[in-house]
Formats: C-alpha cells, structure tokens, sequence
C-alpha cells in the first residue's frame, strides 16, 4: 500500500510542479528564473522522492540532471489544429509491450529556420491525457536515443498557457522544458516513444540532455 500512496504523492508534488511554473509564467516573471526553480524542484525529486526514476544507488551519486543552457529561441506560441485525421496508432514502448494513442492535434513552428510539426496525442489508457513526445536530431548523441517529452498530462505533466489569453486553442511550446522518459534512467521502466511522424529532421538544443552514464542503466 505504501508503494501506491508514494506513487500519489510523487504525481501529486509533479502536477504542482508544473502548476506553479504556468502559473509565474502567467505572471509574467522572468522566464529564466521560473526555469531554474522549476529545475531545483524536480531535481529535489529525482534525488529524494522514493518514486524517482532512479533506484537507490543512483540517488547516492546525483548531482542534478544536465540540460541545455537555457534558449528563449525554443518558446513558440503555437495555434493547436484540431482538424486533423483522429488516427489510431499502436506505439511501441519495448520490444514485447505497446500502447494505443489518438492523433487529436498538430502544432507547427519554424527553428533553424526550418518549418517543423508535432502531433499531439490523447493517450487511451487510465483515464486518458494528452501526450507530445518527439525525437530530433540532437538524439542519440545529445539527448536520448527514444527521444524526449514536452507534456504527458497523465502523469501531472502539462503544456504552458499563453499569457493573456483564454481557452486551448493555443498554447506555448516551451522546449527547455523537454524532459527524458523515466526508461532513459533505468531499464526497469518501460515508455512510448515518439512515432515516426514526431521525428524532427532539426536539432532541439533545449531541455534535457542525455545523461552520465553513470547515472542510467540503458545508453
């Protein structure tokens, strides 16, 4: 039982962790400075919580996870289009387990200066939650090899409003926020990874970096 009220806690403590975080960018703080706090907070987690990705003899050596210096060209303010094909995929998350996703959205933005897009998925499984992971070209060498999550609302964490403005419609994508799926930490975890369609053919230098070995179980 204590493993499952541990478990409620860690998505309880990451769903504020990223409520406070829309909320000071809502109000307009310094985006850098939400971005460092919001980093001490999760680390806080990953070394501490007994739900962190990493087992017991990782947290003895953590000293923080490694991004990329923080890169305000990464924040895109994007129309969400809705009018997409509702498509059924079956993503694989290892070599013998899948899980099924609804194709309910795309964003498209330009970097590099290069036109790019992501679809957006709604995950059907639990009670369902919005999904946008993605692989870019800074992976395997730079980042993980499965590629990286911008939100995954089922586990508390969420996609940015934009500041004075209501509704869904659009929203920011703020890479600096990608992060690593737990599996890049330790092979007892199993995770979706991005279809092909959420393949960028441009590098994503924001968010999390691919981490020490010496810290992760699978490379």
């Amino acid at each position: 039982m204590s493993d499952y009220l541990d478990l409620y806690d860690y998505r309880t403590r990451v769903a504020a962790m990223y409520r406070e975080r829309n909320q000071a960018i809502l109000s307009r703080e310094d985006p850098v400075i939400v971005w460092q706090r919001f980093q001490a907070v999760r680390d806080d987690l990953f070394a501490h919580h007994p739900q962190s990705a990493f087992d017991k003899e990782q947290r003895l050596t953590f000293q923080g996870l490694s991004y990329f210096p923080y890169n305000a060209a990464m924040r895109f303010i994007v129309d969400v289009d809705t009018g997409v094909e509702p498509t059924r995929l079956k993503v694989a998350m290892n070599a013998d387990e899948s899980m099924v996703m609804t194709t309910v959205g795309r964003v498209h933005f330009v970097t590099e200066g290069e036109p790019a897009s992501l679809s957006i998925y709604w995950l059907e499984v639990y009670g369902g939650g919005l999904f946008l992971p993605f692989r870019d070209t800074t992976s395997p060498a730079e980042s993980y090899g499965g590629g990286r999550y911008l939100f995954d609302t089922i586990k508390g964490s969420d996609f940015l409003p934009v500041p004075g403005e209501s509704g869904w419609k659009r929203i920011m994508l703020d890479f600096n926020y990608a992060y690593n799926p737990s599996c890049a930490y330790n092979d007892r975890w199993i995770c979706p990874l991005a279809p092909v369609e959420n393949r960028l053919a441009v590098p994503i230098r924001a968010g999390e970096r691919k981490q020490q070995l010496s810290l992760r179980s699978v490379a």
